[in-house]
């Protein structure tokens, strides 16, 4: 039976696995989104949205508790004066992950674990700036 058994162990002892974590969060904090294995997105994602629900608060109780846990006293001021009033009508479900695909070296699943409401979005080029590339490369020749 699986009683009080939760998360995986990632296959490293219970301070390396803490240690990443906390390092996974305080880069996802950082960057708004971060690609890694679905297994570490699964055990970060938790994690994350307990953060943020501190910064919602906004008390200097939850802010000390959020910088035990994350490793840059920066990510924490973005965390309490950008993310927590960002999410504040929000009730819960702050994450995504969006599984991409095999890794190529060891077919590990990887995904991307990102905020809702940051999705990627492709900057279009625009067609004066190629014409005026090609001009410039012509005109080197």
């Amino acid at each position: 039976m699986r009683h009080l058994s939760k998360g995986k162990k990632l296959g490293r002892t219970t301070a390396h696995r803490k240690a990443l974590l906390r390092n996974l969060v305080t880069s996802f904090l950082d960057k708004e989104r971060v690609t890694t294995t679905v297994a570490k997105a699964k055990e970060a994602r938790p994690l994350a949205e307990k953060m943020i629900t501190l910064a919602k608060k906004n008390t200097l109780h939850t802010r000390r508790q959020a910088l035990a846990f994350v490793t840059k006293e920066s990510t924490v001021r973005k965390l309490f004066d950008t993310l927590g009033p960002r999410f504040s009508e929000r009730p819960g479900g702050y994450t995504r992950i969006v599984k991409t695909g095999p890794r190529a070296g060891d077919g590990a699943e990887m995904a991307v674990l990102e905020l809702v409401g940051t999705e990627f979005k492709k900057k279009e080029k625009k067609k004066k700036d190629l014409k005026e590339k090609a001009k410039a490369a012509a005109s080197k020749k």
